[in-house]
């Protein structure tokens, strides 16, 4: 086994580390290892990445369901939006972008090149919402208003979380959960198990989309899961003892500063 590929199979336990610890954020580091170490085709690192985050996911939901943590009422209202725009961007949109969009004098633009891309610009996005704290309130000049749900926005939004996880392969949980605080009314910590469902519901389907389209090599992808679902156990083991709002903080500086390197490696 080559350094790279030990390098990558501990980037797979970290994938379901952070999503154990955090509630999300997998996907944000697996397509990158998935390419960058393991040297695969962004359009196939992207369905990989579905299929491990949503299993990952998906074990990691059982604690939260034994703890009653997870609004079903929200995950049926967003999943049904999201599942169904991330498979048809799986399954027929991806397949409509040409190998070489531009392709100039001055600039050459392939799908694998967009792909990451977007995904870059993904994780710069993710790593400013993990910084910033989410506001459960808006505050008046008399009095402090909660935000009421709103089912429109919700049903929007998952469509639009769909889309972006269909596209690039990330399952959107620093999107989602503070949707789902905002528009939801969800405390934190419910807020971050029902994305973990909403995370391995569309995730998990988008990539039934591909098994169609892509050549899958199911013997990697189970030893990566595998991994990965191991992470996920440990994350949740040291969860309670962890300083959450620390951890985001740093794990958010980290994603900032891949999403840039791979926008210098793409563009430059």
């Amino acid at each position: 086994m080559e350094y790279f590929q030990i390098l990558g199979y501990f980037g797979a336990f970290l994938v379901g580390l952070v999503l154990g610890l955090l509630g999300s954020g997998g996907s944000i580091l697996s397509v990158p290892i998935l390419v960058y170490l393991f040297g695969i085709n962004p359009v196939t690192a992207t369905a990989y990445s579905l299929f491990v985050v949503g299993t990952t996911s998906l074990i990691g939901s059982i604690k939260n369901i034994k703890k009653k943590l997870i609004n079903y009422s929200s995950i049926l209202l967003f999943s049904f939006s999201a599942v169904f725009t991330v498979y048809i961007t799986r399954k027929y949109l991806i397949e409509l972008i040409p190998k070489t969009i531009i392709n100039s004098e001055y600039i050459i633009l392939t799908k694998d090149k967009l792909i990451l891309i977007l995904f870059a610009l993904l994780m710069l996005s993710a790593g400013f919402l993990m910084i910033k704290k989410t506001p459960k309130t808006i505050v008046g000049l008399k009095k402090t208003k909660t935000i009421a749900p709103n089912k429109l926005l919700i049903f929007t939004e998952g469509s639009l979380i769909g889309f972006l996880t269909g596209l690039i392969g990330a399952g959107g949980g620093f999107i989602i959960i503070p949707i789902l605080v905002i528009l939801s009314d969800l405390r934190m910590k419910n807020a971050i198990a029902t994305s973990l469902v909403i995370i391995s519901l569309k995730s998990l389907i988008g990539f039934i989309g591909d098994v169609q389209n892509l050549e899958i090599n199911w013997s990697f992808l189970i030893l990566f899961t595998f991994f990965s679902v191991i992470g996920v156990f440990i994350g949740q083991l040291f969860s309670e003892n962890i300083a959450e709002k620390k951890l985001k903080v740093v794990f958010g500086l980290v994603v900032i500063l891949i999403g840039l390197s791979i926008l210098f490696v793409e563009i430059i």
